[in-house]
């Protein structure tokens, strides 16, 4: 049987979700200006969780 790290699932959690917000996303009624602007913010709340650990673990 096929065993599933904490890893593994932390990175198939994170795919289902991003499929589904990106869905979601694809179905607003909103200018693409701003779609485009709400896109990428899980990019950004990613870049400053990541930022933010690197300074905690260095500390």
């Amino acid at each position: 049987m096929l065993t599933l790290k904490r890893k593994h699932l932390i990175w198939v959690m994170c795919l289902l979700v991003g499929m589904g917000y990106f869905g979601a996303m694809s179905n607003l009624e909103i200018h693409y200006f701003w779609k485009s602007l709400i896109a990428f913010i899980p990019v950004q709340m990613a870049a400053i969780a990541y930022v933010t650990a690197l300074r905690w673990s260095r500390s």
